[in-house]
C-alpha cells in the first residue's frame, strides 16, 4: 500500500513537472503577493493623482477646470503617442533584470519623484510648472505600468494560476485604494490640524503626504521586482523584428483584444469620471466632513476585501460572463441608489455610504477581474502569429485604459466649469450640485451600460483559452 501511494506521489509529481516545463506554472504565495505589491505600489502613487490632483489643482494651486481640463488633455494625447513606443522598446529590449521587470527598479525613482512634484505648491499657480510635472509624470508611468502588465502573463500560462495571480493583485491594489481614497483625507486633516474640518487645503500638508505615499509605493516596487520571475517570454531573436507597426496590426487581427480595449475605455472612463468627483460630492453636495468623506473613500475598495478573494469561486459557478454582469449590473443599481438618496431633504450618511458599498462590489469586481483577460488575449494573438509581444498588447491595454481617463479626466472639470462650480464657496448652486451628481452618479452609470454590450461580444471562454495554449506549448 505505501508503495502504491509513493509511486501515485511520484507520477502527481511527475505530471506537475511536465505541466511546468510547457508553461503552467504554479507560483507560492509569497510570489503572488509579490506581484500583486507592483500594483499596490502604483495604485499608492498614481491613484492619488487620478483621485485628487484634479480638486488640488482647483481649489489649492489655483487654476480653473478648463485649464486643468486641457492640461489633462494634452497629458494624455502624449501617451497615446509615446505608449506603442514603450510597447515596442519594451518588447525589443532584454534588460539585464528582466525583461520587464526590470523597469519597476530603473523607473520608480524618477516616477515617484515626479509625483511628489505634482503636489508642490511652491510655483502656483504656475501653469509651465504643472504641465512639466504631470506631463513627465504621465509618461513615466507608463514606463512602469506597460511593463508590470506583461508581467503577469510572464508568469505562467496556467489560467486558474492567472486568476488567482489576478485575484490577489487587485486585493492588493484596492488596499492601495483603501489607503488613498480613505487614508489620505485623514492624513492631511491630521498633518494640517483640522481633523474635523473638511478636507483641509493646507498646501504643505498635502505635500508630505504625497511624499510619504510616494516613498512607501518605490518600496513595494522594489518587493516586487525582488520576487517575479519571468518564465514565458519570447527569445531574444524573435524580439528583433518587433516594430510599432506591430501594435497596430496586433489590433487588427486579434478580435478578443479589440473587445477587451473598448472595454478598457469605458470602464477606466467611468472610474476616472466617479473618482474625481467624490470629493466635490461630499464637500459641496452633503456638507460632510473629512472623516465622511473619508468613510465614503473607503468604500470604494473595503468591498474588494469581501470579494476579491471569492472570484474563482463566482467564476466556476456563473461563468465569466454572467459574472461581468451580475456585478456591473450591481453597480449600476449602486449609482441609481446613490442619486436618489442624496436628492432627498435630509439625506442620511448611513444609506449613503450603503449605497456607494453597492455600487462599489460591481465596480471592483468587473474591473478587478478585467486584468485576467489580459493574458489571454495575448496567448490568443501568440497562437494566431507565432509571436508572444506582451510589451506590445500591454501598451495596446494602456493606450485604451489611458483613453478611457483622458474622456474622465476631461469631463469632471469641463461639468464642473459648465455648471459654474466655485471653489470659494462651500454651498454650490442647485445647477452646480446637479452636475456633481452627473459626474458621481449619471455619466458612470450610462458608461456601465455600455461596457455590457461590449463585453457580451468577449468570445475567449476558458476551455478555449486552455486550448490554445496547450497548441502553443506543443508547437
Amino acid at each position: 500500500m505505501q508503495q502504491q501511494k509513493n509511486f501515485d506521489k511520484g507520477n502527481h509529481a511527475n505530471s506537475q513537472s511536465a505541466m511546468a516545463e510547457k508553461g503552467f506554472y504554479k507560483l507560492s504565495w509569497v510570489q503572488r503577493i509579490g506581484f500583486g505589491s507592483g500594483d499596490l505600489a502604483q495604485n499608492l502613487i498614481f491613484q492619488v493623482i487620478c483621485t485628487y490632483l484634479l480638486f488640488f489643482y482647483t481649489d489649492i494651486y489655483g487654476l480653473t477646470p478648463s485649464a486643468v481640463a486641457v492640461m489633462f488633455l494634452v497629458g494624455n494625447v502624449a501617451n497615446v503617442i509615446w505608449d506603442p513606443i514603450v510597447g515596442t522598446l519594451i518588447d525589443k529590449s532584454n534588460p539585464r533584470f528582466g525583461k520587464y521587470r526590470s523597469y519597476l527598479l530603473y523607473v520608480g525613482i524618477p516616477l515617484s519623484g515626479f509625483a511628489i512634484l505634482c503636489f508642490y505648491n511652491g510655483f502656483a499657480p504656475s501653469l509651465i510648472y504643472a504641465y512639466l510635472t504631470y506631463v513627465s509624470m504621465q509618461l513615466l508611468y507608463t514606463f512602469i505600468n506597460v511593463p508590470y502588465g506583461a508581467l503577469n502573463s510572464s508568469l505562467t500560462r496556467d489560467t486558474n494560476e492567472i486568476t488567482i495571480l489576478t485575484s490577489v493583485r487587485m486585493f492588493m491594489a484596492n488596499l492601495g485604494g483603501l489607503a488613498v481614497n480613505s487614508g489620505l483625507p485623514l492624513f492631511i486633516a491630521l498633518i494640517a490640524g483640522a481633523p474635523s474640518d473638511s478636507l483641509p487645503k493646507d498646501p504643505s500638508a498635502w505635500f508630505t503626504t504625497m511624499t510619504i505615499y510616494a516613498i512607501i509605493g518605490f518600496c513595494l516596487l522594489l518587493f516586487c521586482f525582488s520576487q517575479c520571475k519571468e518564465r514565458v517570454v519570447m527569445d531574444a531573436k524573435a524580439t528583433e523584428s518587433v516594430k510599432v507597426s506591430d501594435l497596430w496590426m496586433e489590433f487588427l487581427r486579434n478580435r478578443p483584444l479589440r473587445v477587451l480595449a473598448f472595454f478598457f475605455i469605458t470602464a477606466f472612463a467611468m472610474m476616472s469620471v466617479g473618482n474625481a468627483a467624490g470629493a466635490y460630492f461630499i464637500n459641496s453636495n452633503l456638507h460632510g466632513s473629512a472623516q465622511e468623506l473619508s468613510i465614503f473613500m473607503a468604500l470604494g475598495s473595503i468591498p474588494a476585501f469581501l470579494f476579491m478573494p471569492l472570484v474563482p469561486w463566482f467564476k466556476r459557478m456563473v461563468g465569466k460572463k454572467n459574472m461581468f454582469y451580475i456585478f456591473l449590473g450591481a453597480a449600476v443599481i449602486g449609482m441609481a441608489m446613490l442619486y436618489v438618496i442624496s436628492k432627498m431633504e435630509e439625506p442620511s450618511m448611513t444609506m449613503i455610504y450603503v449605497a456607494q458599498f453597492v455600487k462599489s462590489t460591481g465596480v471592483i469586481v468587473a474591473t478587478g477581474y478585467m486584468w485576467a483577460l489580459v493574458p489571454e488575449v495575448i496567448s490568443y494573438g501568440e497562437w494566431k502569429s507565432g509571436r508572444r509581444i506582451s510589451g506590445i498588447v500591454n501598451a495596446l491595454t494602456g493606450l485604451f485604459f489611458k483613453a478611457g481617463m483622458t474622456f474622465g479626466s476631461i469631463v469632471g472639470p469641463a461639468v464642473l466649469g459648465y455648471v459654474g462650480y466655485n471653489s470659494e464657496v462651500i454651498d454650490q448652486t442647485p445647477l452646480a450640485e446637479e452636475g456633481i451628481l452627473w459626474l458621481v452618479c449619471v455619466i458612470p452609470a450610462i458608461l456601465l451600460i455600455l461596457a455590457m454590450f461590449i463585453i457580451s461580444r468577449y468570445e475567449l471562454t476558458d476551455e478555449v483559452i486552455d486550448k490554445i495554449n496547450r497548441e502553443i506549448e506543443e508547437r
